[in-house]
């Protein structure tokens, strides 16, 4: 029963054959009127100027509070960047000032009266139980 569809089988024969390739026509694509006069290609949708909604007036009266847009206000087809849950640009100081704070030590030395080995304990200093000697 098992051997009927092994002698049914084609020979591997046809693999060794090379394909054959069938001539494709080319695709020569032309400008149509609609083309040039939507050359954005979205339809003639408005296309605002691209501007981080982190940058807008955070007082003003939105509609939207937290994505600082108004209703019906037409959004960016960068909106996934522009909007408020994209990552904020960092703007607290620039390269130059940051190069110049690297050097700058703006924290006091703390000091301890006798010194730091006397203020952790000191030599004579009651040390806490291993695991070994709580017998854990």
């Amino acid at each position: 029963m098992l051997l009927r569809p092994f002698a049914a089988a084609r020979p591997l024969s046809h693999l060794l054959r090379k394909p054959r390739i069938a001539p494709t026509l080319t695709q020569v694509r032309y400008l149509t009127q609609a083309d040039i006069d939507d050359p954005d290609m979205n339809g003639g949708y408005p296309s605002p100027p691209p501007q981080k909604r982190q940058f807008r007036d955070p007082y003003a009266d939105w509609w939207d509070k937290q994505e600082r847009r108004n209703f019906g206000e037409p959004v960016h087809e960068d909106h996934d960047i522009l909007g408020m849950l994209s990552p904020h640009e960092y703007t607290h100081f620039t390269t130059g000032r940051a190069f110049f704070l690297m050097g700058y030590r703006p924290s006091a030395q703390r000091t301890f009266e006798g010194g730091l080995d006397r203020e952790l304990g000191g030599v004579g200093a009651v040390l806490a139980p291993s695991h070994e000697e709580a017998g854990d």
